[in-house]
């Protein structure tokens, strides 16, 4: 079967096209799927690009959508043809979270999905949303699940709350489409004004050109009559957080997901303190998580947003649409 492999210590010049042996026939507890996309995001540029360690010969990525091509004995969850999509953590089931680091992610502590075939347990996936494409699917392993979690579950979004969202990647867009779906309404940040106009496009009541009005928490407030928002979509770091931090309300809800900016910095604490706000970092989320969002996507009818679909061997072209930041929404490896 056709794969990618890493070379370390990383580099998009370091991506392989190989052939591997094909997987044999699961065992109990086990599915064997044909994988037809991925989907990137910003943790699998990290590893690639080398700034992640991981493995020699580590295969990328952690989406994988494809279709079920045998089942092992005592299986009764999955059938073969059934569509399916990959967990971001496997071992995290359901209940609170369980998992602090990328040990057991695909594409960074274990062999991803930039390959045809895969043998695993059952719980390494779920169904697919009816009707979606491998590629649409793909898209919600890390990016829906992730702004899925922020709003939903960790952040309790109700019909009315006002989200504010950062930027037009996967989370963000993703962020603004169950914001919409749940009847929230957004405002979206981004230094494109071409850009601003496609998320108003996709539901987002007010838009803001960040380099434009560099001050844009206040920006934020002045739009929400003074309160500020009920939920930010944090996914830029410690670049970005203070002006999150002003944009949102008193006792609000903050989900720090990215570090685009950087991993440390100043924090406005005693602003923090004072809005008596909710800081809740979160690394995506867990099965039931999951299988609770294709539920709900399934029931509105939501679509993601794909900006560009690659093949599996053009996936350093691939990266590098990424790394121009041109995209908008998700970039797909379709085999």
């Amino acid at each position: 079967m056709q794969a990618i492999q890493l070379r370390q210590p990383g580099g998009l010049d370091k991506l392989d096209v190989v052939t591997l042996d094909a997987p044999g026939e699961p065992g109990p507890g086990e599915i064997k799927v044909r994988l037809h996309a991925n989907s990137l995001n910003f943790h699998d540029y990290a590893v690639v690009a080398g700034m992640i360690p991981t493995g020699d010969g580590r295969i990328p990525m952690s989406d994988g959508a494809g279709v079920v091509e045998a089942v092992g004995e005592g299986v009764d969850e999955f059938v073969v043809g059934d569509a399916v999509v990959s967990t971001f953590f496997p071992g995290w089931l359901e209940g609170p979270a369980r998992v602090g680091d990328f040990t057991t992610t695909p594409g960074d502590g274990v062999d991803g999905y930039a390959r045809e075939q895969v043998i695993r347990p059952t719980n390494w996936f779920t169904h697919q949303p009816k009707g979606y494409s491998h590629a649409e699917a793909a898209t919600l392993t890390t990016a829906g699940l992730t702004a899925w979690r922020a709003l939903v579950v960790d952040g309790g979004l109700k019909a009315g709350d006002t989200v504010l969202v950062l930027g037009t990647g996967g989370v963000s867009i993703f962020a603004l489409q169950f914001a919409r779906m749940m009847g929230a309404r957004v405002i979206a940040t981004s230094s494109s004004n071409e850009k601003l106009a496609r998320l108003r496009e996709l539901g987002a009541e007010h838009t803001i050109n960040y380099k434009e009005t560099p001050d844009w928490g206040k920006a934020v407030k002045a739009l929400t009559n003074g309160a500020g928002v009920d939920h930010v979509v944090e996914v830029g770091g410690p670049g970005t957080l203070p002006q999150s931090i002003e944009a949102v309300k008193i006792a609000g809800h903050i989900s720090l997901i990215g570090v685009l900016t950087g991993s440390e910095g100043d924090i406005p604490t005693a602003k923090l303190m004072a809005k008596q706000a909710r800081l809740q970092g979160l690394i995506v989320g867990s099965r039931r998580h999951q299988l609770e969002m294709v539920r709900a996507i399934e029931a509105s009818g939501m679509r993601p947003v794909i900006d560009r679909e690659f093949a599996l061997t053009e996936i350093g072209d691939a990266f590098r649409h990424q790394e121009a930041g041109k995209h908008f929404g998700k970039i797909c490896l379709t085999f």
